[in-house]
């Protein structure tokens, strides 16, 4: 299907479209309000040391470290998500990616996000930045409280690729003109099915890797 626009972009949203993480952010206003216990907060250190030393499935920790929103109700988590957007995301956007979003949509360009992140975190995102559309990961809610579980894969590593390569088949985009702007080590396979990968301030795996692939690295 072809649609009304030249090309595609996609944006990470966790440091690249912000300078912060807001899953942290998220997980630490929640414990201040009660959602979370100092359990579930030091459960979540020792589940980000796994991931930084890679000694287990990353998918798997993230699944684990979801399982803190089991029983919150919907109406909840999106209270809690709209607070912290307001209160410490939106002044976390690096003014030059909104430079980057503007030039990508005055070229006709369709820009969209592309994150782990939740639909009522990226839903936010996509209208503060007057962009397209989002791609992101999606958690069961049954009854109206969520389970914990996720609804297919997160939006991470691979599955970032898997969505990207579906999503621009489906519109009919061409992927050596697809852009892709990103900052983690996470993102390589992401990357390199782009004809236009960006690497965001990008951690120092992943700019080694841009070094040798001579992708484009932007320090902001």
């Amino acid at each position: 299907m072809q649609t009304k626009y030249k090309y595609a972009a996609f944006f990470d949203l966790d440091k690249t479209i912000i300078r912060v993480n807001s899953g942290e952010i998220l997980i630490w206003q929640a414990y201040h309000q009660g959602l979370m216990s100092i359990a579930d907060i030091l459960k979540g250190l020792w589940y980000s040391i796994l991931y930084k030393f890679s000694f287990k499935e990353t998918n798997r920790i993230i699944e684990e470290m979801a399982m803190w929103m089991s029983g919150l109700t919907e109406e909840t988590v999106s209270r809690l998500i709209k607070d912290v957007f307001e209160s410490k995301l939106i002044s976390a956007i690096r003014p030059e990616i909104l430079t980057e979003i503007e030039k990508h949509k005055k070229n006709n360009g369709e820009v969209i996000i592309l994150s782990a992140t939740l639909p009522a975190m990226g839903n936010l995102f996509t209208k503060q930045l007057q962009i397209h559309k989002c791609i992101c990961s999606e958690l069961e809610i049954t009854d109206g409280k969520y389970s914990g579980r996720s609804v297919g894969p997160f939006c991470f590593a691979d599955e970032k690729r898997v969505r990207l390569e579906k999503y621009c088949k489906d519109k009919g985009y061409v992927l050596d003109e697809t852009y892709c702007y990103a900052d983690a080590y996470s993102d390589v396979s992401v990357l390199n099915v782009v004809g236009h990968p960006k690497c965001i301030n990008p951690e120092k795996k992943l700019r080694a890797i841009a070094i040798q692939q001579n992708w484009p690295i932007l320090d902001w």
